[in-house]
């Protein structure tokens, strides 16, 4: 569950906040893969992601040997040519949610069979797109989408195309109402009242113009209580078993989407990717056996989040602190709701430090606020700093690794930051930072 708890430590940052990689030297100055953080500020301007690329692969081969099923990358989490390209070398699929999102997987050299096409309103473009290269799977969320293959199959002629049925197995994922995807009411996928996903399996295999090769969930994001998993996996066997009778066919694979929650402070528990993959397969098995469904569906997950967060940070330079008597601290930065819109969306809340003195004692208590134009724009409520905190100091935000630049947007027309790769004591752009002449190139 999103962390609400407004107590934050004032010791030095805590660096299992941070990647692996994270070391404090003598003279308390932060270093991130090799390359020293205020050093990276200076080169690269700010504000600046920066994402530990070590980080980024251990997390993925963590989840490649947890799983013994396929694991797609969400990209929605963050996506660009350099982290598709990690991706692929890494041995991962990429589930997609858009055509543009397509695109940029492909352009990186993703093969298409190992690409997963989501989304709840597919356009007639983005399927034509998704089955004309020959997508691995293409998960199925209403009626409309399935008319939309129908005519690409039999008026386009395109082959038919394997696909997933999305289910929404209606369990509480303990998250925030924004995050929650696998409630009854939902946008998202076919409900298991009244047999709505059964008929939608059932139609996919009496008018074969896809193949239905499994069924798919997604109950929602930032999840830590683990009981949500184990509801949806009980009813999706349920489903199973209800399939082989009312259909005839077997499921060969359940994806059981992504979700896994990470700590973004120190009130956040986290869960080890390992033993979560060892309880999913549990839970399934133990589930099949119960129910006694004859299918052994290949288990499938589709992690973002939990891949990508943890390793990337944001870097932001002080330019003012105002004070208001008996109320509070304001410390303003170069950047704000439109690098990091998750604190102003639905109330998500960070840790902060100071790059130059990561091991100072924390006893300030001030907000850090963005530069746009809404009083809602503060991206750390009451922030734990260093009492000699000061203009020009930079600042770091952990944990922005996900959500961040994919959510970035150019409100108040503030240029994107730029996205630097560190590994090995060497630094990357990946993403260069938006200038002012790019905010025209769209207008006629």
């Amino acid at each position: 569950m999103i962390n609400d708890d407004t107590t934050a430590s004032k010791d030095p940052i805590d660096l299992s906040l941070l990647p692996r990689s994270a070391r404090i030297d003598t003279n308390g100055r932060m270093s991130i893969g090799g390359r020293d953080l205020e050093a990276l500020a200076v080169e690269f301007g700010t504000p600046l992601f920066v994402y530990d690329e070590a980080e980024i692969r251990a997390r993925c081969r963590e989840y490649k040997d947890s799983f013994r099923g396929a694991v797609a990358y969400a990209s929605k989490a963050f996506l660009c040519t350099a982290m598709a390209k990690i991706i692929v070398e890494e041995g991962l699929d990429i589930d997609v949610a858009s055509g543009g999102e397509l695109h940029v997987a492909l352009s990186a050299g993703m093969p298409a069979d190992r690409i997963v096409m989501h989304g709840n309103n597919k356009s007639l473009e983005e399927l034509r797109a998704a089955m004309t290269v020959g997508v691995k799977h293409i998960v199925v969320d209403s009626h409309d989408e399935l008319d939309r293959i129908g005519h690409l199959v039999n008026d386009e002629s395109l082959a038919p195309p394997a696909v997933l049925v999305r289910v929404n197995p209606g369990v509480d994922a303990h998250t925030h109402e924004y995050l929650a995807t696998g409630a009854v009411d939902s946008k998202f996928g076919f409900a298991l009242i009244e047999g709505v996903a059964a008929n939608a399996v059932e139609r996919i295999v009496r008018e074969r113009t896809a193949h239905f090769t499994g069924l798919h969930i997604h109950i929602g994001s930032q999840i830590f209580v683990r009981d949500g998993f184990t509801a949806a996996l009980d009813r999706m066997v349920a489903l199973i078993a209800q399939i082989e009778r009312s259909v005839g066919v077997t499921v060969d694979e359940l994806n059981v989407g992504g979700g896994l929650g990470v700590r973004y402070t120190l009130a956040d528990d986290g869960i080890d990717i390992g033993a979560h993959a060892a309880l999913i397969h549990e839970d399934l098995g133990a589930a099949l056996a119960t129910i006694g469904a004859r299918s052994i569906p290949t288990l499938a997950t589709e992690p973002g989040r939990s891949i990508v967060a943890t390793a990337g940070m944001t870097l932001y330079r002080i330019g003012t602190m105002k004070t208001v008597p008996g109320i509070r601290t304001y410390i303003s930065v170069d950047g704000g709701m439109s690098d990091n819109a998750r604190p102003a969306l639905y109330g998500a809340r960070y840790e902060a430090f100071l790059v130059d003195r990561a091991d100072a004692s924390r006893d300030l208590t001030a907000t850090i606020a963005g530069k746009h134009c809404e009083q809602g724009d503060l991206l750390v409520r009451d922030a734990q700093l260093p009492s000699d905190v000061a203009i020009g100091d930079v600042v770091c935000t952990p944990c922005t690794g996900a959500y961040g630049y994919a959510m970035a947007s150019n409100y108040n027309k503030v240029p994107r930051p730029a996205v630097v790769f560190v590994a090995d004591g060497h630094a990357r752009v990946v993403i260069r930072r938006e200038t002012p002449d790019d905010l025209l190139r769209l207008d006629r």
